[in-house]
């Protein structure tokens, strides 16, 4: 058997599947891409996650592309951050060109280029249906994670928590939490002190200090109501799945808000969805772009927390796959979690630059075909190194592959298709709407409100007490003037005179 029969027939036994799986391309051996070497993942092993990594311009968003397109037309609906504004062409039909029919036809798969349901979303200023969440809803341990709370910190969070449960204040956004905390650290100081004990005013600072951070990253606008159920992440339309893109152009800046809703999104679905057994195919597959965003600025705790999430959330159906240039940007324990792993080209302008290419060759496969570490730098536009878990979970053989071309748009749409998309969604009529209800700030400003009007009436001046009210009290006038020896004397002498003009005028009368 010669080489290229070889190289087949360990990839064709390598892939074989019971159930249904998505052609991602052909494996490349010597230079060719053979045809009758098709790089196939299951679908039943979608929800191990996996890794899209490459350095920049290497094709790492196309094949991101093309896995969600695969996964749609299978009806697995799957949700894509943005980072970039490359992904909103997925709503529309791609271009035939020469060298897109060359390429389908070297991996053997018909190129039918067509537009896929997209749903445009958005947690800041950008166009599409507003995604938020409660304050509530994250929870004092959340908070306090994003946050990056030391101990004492927490345990104020965990007090204004139990408060306003107690007290009925709903915490539906930060203003909310910062009126609360403004509560305990004035009026309401003595009355949190008989409750909970003393606060501390240097760690209620210290908080304000930090949501005050948050809020000029923009995570006022992600605060709020109506909070959006993660259901509706799950949808199909004519049977194919809908892709749920998060327009996130001007977070790129702000990795503090990406990490918080990042966050918040893992957490209710994993809280949300039911557990979903050994299914033929993920329930979601989410895909996180430039992912290195959730991990080099997220605290020790927020990472554990998204760690363990990853960990669990695939017995819920759930598939996270993660978009960056290094494998490293993403923690070993996460690695650890992952089926899939698509490396593209990777460039060696340094000493580092090497290393770090050894050691990405290091957590893939050996093969006999392929000096992966080679491979890893000479690969081109378009092709990469590609892995995955076969249906029983037994990692398939390493394949130089020339990734297929995605059949939708690889460009961004114009204004005017983003509004025909928007125009056409079913969400914008239940989550753009602004909803401000009566909360915690509210509440509190009105107890305050109220407190001061009383206040103001206990201050004016009123009318002096009459002697009758005395009498109540058993003091006479007499008793009352008789502690002071002037005052008894007068006292005496008035007596005296009235008795006098009493009885005189009942002599008289007589």
């Amino acid at each position: 058997m010669n080489r290229r029969d070889q190289f087949i027939q360990t990839l064709n036994e390598g892939q074989t599947y019971k159930k249904d799986f998505i052609i991602l391309g052909t494996g490349i051996l010597d230079g060719e891409a053979i045809t009758e070497a098709n790089v196939k993942v299951p679908l039943k092993t979608m929800n191990r996650h996996g890794l899209i990594a490459g350095a920049t311009g290497t094709g790492k968003t196309k094949t991101l592309q093309v896995i969600a397109e695969q996964l749609s037309l299978k009806g697995i609906p799957s949700v894509l951050m943005d980072l970039k504004g490359d992904l909103s062409g997925l709503a529309q039909p791609g271009e035939v060109k020469d060298f897109i029919i060359s390429r389908s036809e070297k991996i053997g798969v018909e190129y039918e280029p067509m537009g896929l349901p997209v749903e445009l979303m958005s947690i800041s200023d950008e166009k599409g249906v507003r995604l938020k969440a409660t304050v509530s809803e994250f929870g004092p341990v959340l908070i306090s994670q994003i946050l990056d709370l030391n101990d004492t910190q927490r345990g104020v969070i965990a007090l204004i928590f139990q408060y306003c449960d107690t007290h009925h204040l709903p915490l539906l956004d930060l203003k909310d939490l910062k009126r609360v905390l403004q509560f305990i650290n004035n009026e309401g100081k003595e009355q949190i002190k008989n409750e909970f004990g003393q606060v501390s005013a240097a760690s209620v600072n210290t908080i304000m200090r930090k949501i005050i951070e948050l809020e000029q990253q923009g995570a006022d606008k992600f605060f709020g109501e109506r909070s959006f159920e993660v259901d509706d992440f799950v949808r199909t339309e004519d049977g194919k799945g809908v892709i749920s893109v998060i327009r996130l152009t001007d977070i790129q800046s702000k990795p503090k808000l990406f990490s918080t809703f990042m966050l918040s999104l893992l957490s209710e679905i994993y809280e949300t969805f039911p557990e979903l057994g050994d299914a033929d195919k993920p329930k979601l597959c989410l895909f996180i772009d430039e992912a290195h965003l959730v991990f080099s600025n997220a605290s020790k705790d927020l990472l554990e927390k998204i760690e363990a999430i990853i960990k669990l959330i695939r017995s819920k159906g759930v598939g996270v796959y993660f978009c960056t240039q290094t494998p490293t940007d993403v923690p070993d324990s996460v690695l650890g979690q992952l089926g899939l792993k698509v490396q593209h080209a990777l460039r060696a302008f340094t000493a580092k630059d090497r290393k770090a290419i050894t050691k990405t060759a290091e957590n893939y496969p050996l093969s006999p075909f392929y000096e992966t570490s080679e491979v890893l730098t000479s690969m081109g536009i378009g092709e990469a190194l590609i892995t995955a878990l076969n249906e029983k979970g037994i990692p398939t053989p390493l394949a130089h592959t020339l990734v297929r071309a995605p059949i939708t748009r690889m460009d961004i749409l114009s204004p005017s298709e983003i509004d025909e998309v928007i125009s056409k969604s079913n969400l914008i009529a239940k989550y753009n709407v602004n909803l401000d209800r009566e909360s915690a700030f509210e509440i509190l400003n009105q107890k305050m409100e109220q407190v001061e009007k009383e206040q103001e009436k206990a201050t004016l001046p009123g009318p002096k007490p009459r002697t009758a009210t005395r009498t109540t009290n058993d003091e006479s006038l007499l008793e009352e003037l008789s502690k002071n020896t002037m005052v008894r004397q007068i006292g005496r002498t008035i007596f005296r005179e009235l008795t006098r003009g009493i009885l005189g005028s009942f002599s008289r009368k007589r």
